[in-house]
């Protein structure tokens, strides 16, 4: 039996507001690895802005919080002290967001890791295009081409 879903214990997201909201609480942070089989952890950036700002009945995020808590807070929180503002200076890698599109696709199992082996991925809609270091790298969600990224390894000091 496969149980993806946590804190849902009361058939109710409305005890998880609390914790977005926790001043000690970092919700831009996910990972990658040997459950990729079991869930899918990339598509809650996508679902914070889709559900817990746009779509959610009761007691939401602004968008503005939203964001913040996914880029500034989160930069922060693991030492990028480089990143996470629009400001001069600061490294600006940007999503372009056609808010009103913004949604979760239905998620799919591909087999497609070393011998076979699966995960499960989730796309995602609204994304106009993805800027890393100036360069448009997607666009609509197909790429580019550009790869102006590079590895990040250790804490960045602000600018």
């Amino acid at each position: 039996m496969l149980a993806a879903l946590a804190n849902y214990g009361s058939q109710s997201l409305d005890p998880i507001h609390a914790l977005l909201t926790d001043p000690n609480s970092v919700i831009g942070l996910g990972d990658g690895g040997a459950h990729y089989g079991m869930i899918c952890d990339s598509s809650y950036p996508t679902f914070v802005l889709q559900h817990w700002t746009r779509e959610r009945r009761g007691e939401r995020l602004s968008l503005e919080a939203a964001v913040k808590a996914l880029s500034a807070d989160t930069a922060e929180a693991v030492g990028l002290g480089d990143r996470g503002v629009l400001t001069v200076g600061r490294k600006a890698d940007l999503n372009v967001i056609d808010y009103d599109a913004v949604r979760l696709e239905q998620p799919r199992v591909l087999y497609d890791l070393p011998a076979g082996g699966r995960r499960i991925t989730q796309g995602a809609a609204g994304y106009e295009a993805l800027i890393v270091s100036g360069e448009v790298v997607s666009r609509a969600g197909a790429p580019t081409g550009a790869l102006p990224g590079r590895l990040v390894r250790g804490p960045r000091a602000a600018a």
